[in-house]
């Protein structure tokens, strides 16, 4: 039963694209890496590391999570569920054949690891620490996308609850954090068991992350750090197996409350009646089922928090390690606000509004969308629409600090407002690309994960390489450069690249919109797709 399941994976073209699409993303990631380890010195086997761990992470969610999350959603699968194949033996295999192509992807990178090892004096990287590099990217993957899979699978109200609580983790984790070298002061005016097990909580989770140990790994002789390391994996295959027993449970729930539950209005009224435009309407509530929270709040919490101890300055009454690490480490305010900036610009470049899972219920939507007097202007207000109701929240924190940057001193404000112009482009040049992708009926991942991941990386290779000239040509540079310190010229052919590559795209694919959209239909309505 198994092996069928394999085989429909590897025949099944869509899916074998996409596989080939991630291993040439990952190996170049790996090769960008490889080549900024020379010359780093200590820092070159934690940047890998660390590097390795978000690629990994990004992996497990597109070759697990996306399509463990979008099983539930076809109504073929109730055909599956009715016969002698139980449904927890469906997502079983389904999760044992994405764990299998992320192993794959994970241990393609291992010729440029060897490869690495020869030249380890220079690149600090051994023999032993490939170990790691590969089973560390390859765990954490797994557990992140069946973590997004076990979100989805989860009812509503539990959704609501786990929220509210992941709110008060995260209020207390900042304000431990935030206290710094204050901590033991505080903690001395608690009762001494409460001031443990705060201590030693914050200590544990600050210390046994996938991203903490990793750079102890890289730091410590591998013997020290053996010990930490397997403890971290056993918990992280542990828990692997609990969320795959947790989704083998819910499926069929999930499955059933998707098709056969009553639709109710939980909005609260919030979204309004249609109006004059109803698809975009359609398409706002559409992203709001997951609008992602939690992530923002972390976000503006940490942000509102920096901001708010670079406008005290010497008066700040709180711990200072946590932003001093901030600004040396990653860039203080013109690194987070530009990291801020493409989490802003990801619904744009992934459209999120407007996309289907697969080409049948694609079919479906555009059998009775191109019915109506709907034009090309209607489907780029509505992905317009939707991408600025996920993403808009990452992009007032960036305003907020980069007018706490202002005030404090820490950059003039004809820089800053460059940045803001380098971040409206860049937001409209990413939401130009993943539109057009909409039009034409390509899957915006793979445009969305270029313009997402790849392209900051680069930049930020290239600035890191020294190259600060081909670094703000790129949008992400563009928007770190002005308040980074850079000269006018250097970043001011980004912003204004990007601005006409965003207009000529998005007149093009208003041009083409209806005609390619009905092409796309007619070459796909009642076609046999194997996915």
């Amino acid at each position: 039963m198994l092996w069928s399941f394999f085989a429909q994976a590897a025949q099944s073209p869509n899916r074998q694209l996409a596989f080939r699409q991630i291993v040439v993303a990952h190996l170049l990631v790996l090769t960008c890496c490889a080549w900024l380890a020379y010359g780093q010195g200590p820092r070159a086997p934690v940047l890998l590391g660390h590097t390795l761990l978000v690629a990994g992470i990004v992996e497990g969610a597109f070759l697990i999570g996306w399509r463990l999350t979008q099983l539930p959603k076809s109504r073929a699968l109730e055909f599956v569920l009715v016969t002698q194949l139980r449904p927890s033996q469906l997502l079983v295999a389904e999760s044992c054949v994405g764990l299998v192509r992320l192993a794959l992807v994970t241990l393609s990178g291992l010729p440029i690891l060897l490869l690495l090892t020869f030249e380890r004096a220079t690149t600090g990287i051994t023999l032993v620490d490939v170990w790691p590099l590969l089973l560390m990217p390859f765990t954490w993957g797994a557990l992140n996308g069946l973590l997004l899979t076990t979100w989805a699978y989860e009812p509503r109200g539990v959704r609501r609850w786990m929220e509210r609580l992941a709110l008060v983790f995260i209020i207390l984790y900042l304000s431990i954090g935030v206290l710094g070298e204050k901590l033991f002061v505080v903690l001395k005016h608690l009762p001494d068991r409460t001031a443990f097990w705060l201590r030693f909580g914050f200590e544990a989770f600050h210390q046994y992350n996938p991203f903490g140990v990793m750079e102890f790994w890289m730091r410590q002789d591998a013997i020290v750090a053996e010990a930490r390391m397997h403890g971290l994996e056993m918990a992280a295959v542990a828990a692997v197996g609990l969320m795959m027993l947790r989704t083998a449970c819910r499926i069929k729930g999930h499955f059933d409350e998707l098709h056969y539950a009553p639709v109710e209005d939980r909005s609260g009224g919030r979204f309004g009646p249609p109006g004059e435009h109803p698809l975009s309407w359609w398409a706002v509530r559409r992203v709001s089922e997951y609008s992602g929270r939690i992530n923002l709040w972390l976000a503006s919490a940490f942000g509102i928090l920096y901001a708010a101890y670079l406008v005290s300055g010497p008066s700040w009454p709180m711990g200072r390690t946590v932003f001093v690490i901030l600004e040396t480490k990653a860039g203080g305010v013109p690194g987070l606000t530009t990291a801020l900036v493409v989490l802003a610009a990801v619904p744009a470049a992934f459209q999120y509004g407007l996309w289907d899972s697969n080409a049948q219920e694609r079919c479906r939507r555009l059998e009775l969308l191109l019915l109506t007097e709907l034009t090309a202007r209607d489907y780029w207000r509505a992905a317009a629409a939707a991408a600025w109701f996920r993403g808009r929240g990452y992009f007032f924190v960036a305003l907020v600090l980069w007018t706490a940057g202002v005030i404090a001193g820490k950059t003039t404000l004809p820089a800053t407002l460059a940045s803001l112009f380098a971040a409206v482009v860049l937001w409209f040049c990413y939401f130009s690309f993943g539109f057009r992708s909409f039009a034409r009926g390509h899957h915006a991942n793979h445009v969305g994960m270029l313009l997402t991941i790849g392209l900051p990386l680069l930049a930020y290779g290239l600035f890191q390489a020294n190259v600060p000239f081909l670094g703000s040509l790129l949008l992400p540079g563009s928007v770190y450069g002005p308040i980074g310190g850079l000269p006018w010229p250097y970043w001011i052919g980004g912003p204004l690249l990007g601005l006409v590559v965003a207009w000529l795209v998005t007149t093009h694919a208003l041009k083409h919109c209806e005609r390619e959209l009905r092409e796309w239909y007619e070459d796909n309505h009642g076609r046999k797709v194997i996915d």
